[in-house]
């Protein structure tokens, strides 16, 4: 592509032969950068000074964060953000902002400047979570929290979580983060366990969803089949699983949107254990699948 760019503008012995990319005003590449992706601009922009100033442009940037990306610079000190330009506040927001001490982060998608949202299980309210018959904390580098909730057994299986936040306009996707067994490394290798896991294919789990807008939505499933997950072909035991709440529209960033959820299996009937809690994610919906491929991970 190289070689072909730069004989728009040389001829074979290097005399310029007519306009070519460097003749086109910094303005019109601009306006082009308006429709493009934020990777696409920082490729293009090592072509010239005139495609370098452009993908530093104010307004170009201005352009791919959300409406409200103040909302999510107010989470920050003022001094990491005072005196940036736009891009370099794309930049900062495309990392993760952490808030309600650590437990919750939110962040821009790199390609789009879609919020996305992770909230941890120390985030969330566990029935039983202080007792260490029941619950463990356990920290490991599998988690972008450093940290998961890992359920020994119990009776009354009940996790609970509530987020506000001015989401901007979108169609968003909330799931939960589940692992069956818990995991361990030995000698370099993922070695699963478990020796705790049981219960799961009794009954069904209850997966619930409320906005404070009146939408909802819930999901039941048994957390241990041993068919494979049609997505990706993996076995439920011994792996991480999105499993998906529903989804919620949100049509203004103002006012906030409170979101509620759950996961319950309070059938008292039979005990359960054996499987560690990570997190709930809410992203746009259409991104879902990115994160599923793994291309949605932590910046």
């Amino acid at each position: 592509m190289g070689a072909s760019l730069s004989n728009l503008t040389e001829g074979a012995n290097g005399s310029t032969i007519g306009p070519g990319l460097g003749d086109i005003p910094e303005s019109c590449v601009a306006c082009v950068f308006l429709y493009l992706t934020p990777p696409e601009i920082c490729n293009l922009a090592r072509l010239n000074r005139a495609f370098r100033g452009a993908a530093s442009s104010d307004s170009v940037w201005e352009s791919k964060l959300p409406s409200n990306y103040q909302d999510l610079l107010d989470l920050l000190p003022p001094e990491r953000y005072q005196n940036l330009s736009k891009k370099d506040i794309f930049a900062l927001l495309s990392h993760p902002v952490p808030f309600d001490d650590g437990n919750k982060e939110v962040w821009l998608d790199r390609d789009t400047g879609r919020i996305c949202m992770a909230i941890s299980a120390k985030g969330m309210v566990i029935t039983g979570i202080e007792d260490r018959r029941y619950w463990n904390w356990i920290p490991t580098e599998e988690s972008r929290f450093n940290v998961v909730a890992y359920l020994q057994q119990i009776w009354w299986f009940e996790v609970d979580g509530v987020v506000k936040f001015h989401f901007p306009a979108d169609v968003y996707t909330l799931s939960f983060r589940l692992h069956l067994g818990r995991f361990s490394k030995r000698l370099g290798r993922r070695v699963p366990n478990f020796e705790h896991t049981h219960g799961w294919d009794i009954k069904p789990v209850r997966f619930q969803l409320s906005t404070s807008d009146g939408q909802r939505a819930s999901f039941e499933c048994c957390l241990d089949e041993t068919e494979r997950e049609d997505a990706n072909g993996n076995h439920k035991r011994g792996c991480w699983i999105d499993y998906k709440v529903g989804e919620f529209i949100v049509t203004d960033s103002e006012p906030a949107t409170e979101v509620r959820f759950s996961m319950k299996q309070i059938d008292c009937t039979h005990s359960k254990g054996g499987i560690c809690v990570d997190s709930v994610f809410i992203i746009p919906s259409d991104l879902r699948g990115r994160k599923r491929r793994g291309v949605l991970k932590k910046p």
